[in-house]
């Protein structure tokens, strides 16, 4: 069976500084149709990065979707035609003032396919060097430094509690950064 929805119709009905939403009547693979809510987003950058010391590199933040506070690996959104590996080394050094003499891409994955477009690049810093912050004028950051035991803390907590940051954690305990 083909599973592919065919869209006979799309309506536009927010478009945003970050997300655009928009309705997609489509062909279900029956025959039948449906309605699709799609949310476009331009694409992200998340980084693995750890101190000479062997802390790992993040920053705390409140996040307003969840009315909470978040430990996150540093990330931020693409601008458009911005290469990923330049806009993860920007980001890393604008948020946390460190930056990585080079960058290797781990992965790349989409973060809630159900609905959205989002796709996150992955890399891992290699030798990293502290330099300047300089966040968005909207952005409130605290650099926090931890060790792979305190973010596995953090987890059971729910202090971490984002996909791309308990992904990093992850990837540090298999031993593959």
């Amino acid at each position: 069976m083909d599973y592919e929805e065919k869209t006979l119709h799309k309506e536009s009905i927010y478009n945003g500084k970050i997300i655009d939403v928009r309705v997609h009547d489509v062909e279900l693979p029956d025959g039948r149709t449906g309605k699709r809510e799609v949310v476009n987003h331009p694409g992200a950058v998340a980084v693995i990065a750890k101190t000479p010391s062997g802390s790992i590199i993040m920053v705390r933040q409140y996040r307003k979707a969840l009315e909470k506070e978040l430990f996150e690996i540093p990330a931020g959104k693409l601008e458009p035609g911005e290469d990923p590996e330049l806009s993860a080394a920007r980001e890393l050094e604008e948020e946390t003032g460190y930056r990585a003499e080079g960058l290797r891409k781990t992965a790349s994955f989409y973060t809630s396919p159900g609905f959205a477009d989002e796709i996150i690049h992955l890399y891992e810093a290699e030798r990293v060097v502290e330099g300047q912050t300089s966040t968005d004028e909207d952005e409130f950051v605290e650099l926090v430094e931890v060790s792979l035991e305190e973010a596995q803390q953090l987890i059971k907590e729910e202090k971490i509690h984002d996909a791309k940051t308990m992904y990093a954690v992850q990837h540090l305990m298999l031993g593959r950064g």
